[in-house]
């Protein structure tokens, strides 16, 4: 049974008792908000989803999204995950579910069909779940997790977008607010506030309107540039927790590989400090609300067994720091096509046997950017481009957002959106002409039973939420 339904107290998160609940789970990413890494398409959810309903046709296009939505988190996820210890977990969904952009403010019921079903599931093992809206109207974020196929975060200048997300948080809290198995509500994910006033600003008002139909549950509040940065920030709002994200470049095929030195150690401290300045500052809970690496597949690299026992180190390095603060996290993410998830599809899965061949041009062409491999050829196109623009704009490596150089921005601009969306199409056309029977088989792929387990991941988190218990 639930203690009650969890609040802030001090620096601790904590149940009707007084008793510290400290959260330490994971995501379903790629599930009601899909991510192109973590399922495999190209380009943007709103985008591949057009794609497979002109493929496919509205009847078959509905079973496939609803079989997917079933199999990828049912009661055998949810007890394997309360086996390994872990106890709470985060919930990304695009805003697409509960309303449409050509019907705005309408309520659409059908999109808490499979969130009632996940956040009963996860409350019959005494797993906590956090709703995280991923996706914003016109776009939180330059993104692809944002499902922002412009680049352009129009949510900070169309005062609509603002409000369309104000209504729907209120028709949520209205549904969950005596629920004490929702650990509360993480209202925007991964901000980017070009002006960094807007964000804390919205904050507060989406903080008065929650508050009104239900004053009980926390916000779980990131901070602006990817939940990396507290410019603007002054005000503490009660009742919340402020989070922050703790990747590392150590734990990327692009980045310097972890090695264990006690440099590296620093650095992983150092940044973790870095971001958690206002909340120690302000005396507040911190939440690591995404962090980890991915991971090397067999399939392309002769030495993945070596590569990714030095991110597990790295990730055990970094899980020795959130002891040592006992802070919650929320580690990404639970289930994919192999790259970050706990667990992932097999690779004679009917899924992974239809789209490995696209995933391989995906791949060589860096279509998405996390997991991205080093390619000569595409270096020698984009390098004396980006070498031009700042050599003509000195100011082009500082453009917003703060983490991303002119390198960044080229990719994410040529190669991740406008080269991405045009294999929209042709990612959608593998499903052309499959009937129900291999529709189902399709999603069946991403069902507990037929994926893999990542051992060595899983382990490690198992030992520390263990710690944490104790």
């Amino acid at each position: 049974m639930a203690s009650g339904i969890l609040r802030v107290k001090d620096t601790q998160v904590v149940d009707e008792n007084g008793k510290v609940v400290l959260l330490r789970g994971t995501a379903i990413g790629g599930w009601m908000n899909m991510e192109n890494f973590i399922t495999g398409y190209p380009g943007h959810e709103s985008s591949v989803r057009a794609a497979m309903l002109e493929v496919l046709g509205q009847e078959k296009y509905e079973f496939f999204f609803d079989r997917f939505l079933y199999h990828f988190f049912t009661e055998a996820d949810a007890k394997h995950f309360k086996k390994l210890g872990l106890n709470s977990i985060r919930i990304p969904f695009n805003y697409r579910h509960f309303e449409d952009d050509m019907n705005p403010r309408v309520l659409k019921e059908s999109g808490f069909k499979h969130l009632d079903r996940v956040i009963d599931l996860c409350a019959k093992e005494g797993i906590y779940t956090i709703l995280d809206m991923h996706t914003l109207p016109g776009g939180q974020s330059p993104g692809w997790h944002a499902d922002n196929t412009t680049s352009y975060a129009a949510f900070w200048d169309y005062k609509d977008h603002q409000d369309r997300t104000v209504w729907l948080w209120e028709q949520i809290a209205h549904r969950y607010k005596s629920n004490p198995w929702i650990a509360g509500y993480n209202p925007i994910n991964e901000p980017c506030d070009p002006k960094h006033i807007r964000l804390p600003a919205f904050y507060a008002r989406l903080e008065k309107a929650i508050r009104a139909i239900d004053p009980d549950h926390i916000l779980w509040l990131d901070g602006n540039t990817f939940a990396a940065e507290w410019k603007g920030f002054d005000e503490v709002l009660p009742n919340s927790v402020y989070s922050l994200h703790d990747y590392s470049m150590m734990g990327f095929p692009t980045g310097r590989p972890y090695t264990g030195t006690e440099q590296q150690n620093n650095i992983l401290e150092a940044q973790f400090l870095r971001k958690s300045e206002f909340q120690r500052t302000h005396k507040t809970p911190i939440w690591n609300g995404e962090f980890g690496p991915v991971y090397a597949n067999s399939k392309w690299d002769e030495n993945a067994e070596e590569i990714n026992q030095g991110r597990y180190n790295m990730l055990g390095q970094q899980l020795q720091i959130y002891d040592k603060f006992q802070i919650p996290w929320s580690i990404w993410l639970w289930k994919d096509v192999g790259l970050q998830g706990m667990v992932y599809t097999s690779s004679d899965s009917a899924w992974n046997k239809l789209i490995d061949p696209f995933r391989e041009k995906k791949k060589e062409l860096q279509l998405d950017n996390w997991g991205k491999y080093p390619n000569e050829e595409i270096d020698g196109l984009i390098k004396p481009l980006v070498d031009w623009i700042n050599r003509v704009s000195p100011t082009a490596n500082s453009v917003y957002p703060t983490t991303w150089n002119t390198s960044r921005h080229m990719e994410r601009q040529i190669l991740q959106t406008f080269l991405a969306e045009s294999f929209v199409q042709e990612f959608a056309e593998l499903f052309r002409g499959k009937d129900e029977k291999a529709l189902e088989e399709l999603a069946a792929s991403f069902s507990f039973e037929q994926c893999v387990q990542r051992e060595g991941l899983n382990k490690i988190l198992s030992d520390y939420a263990a710690v944490a218990s104790k």
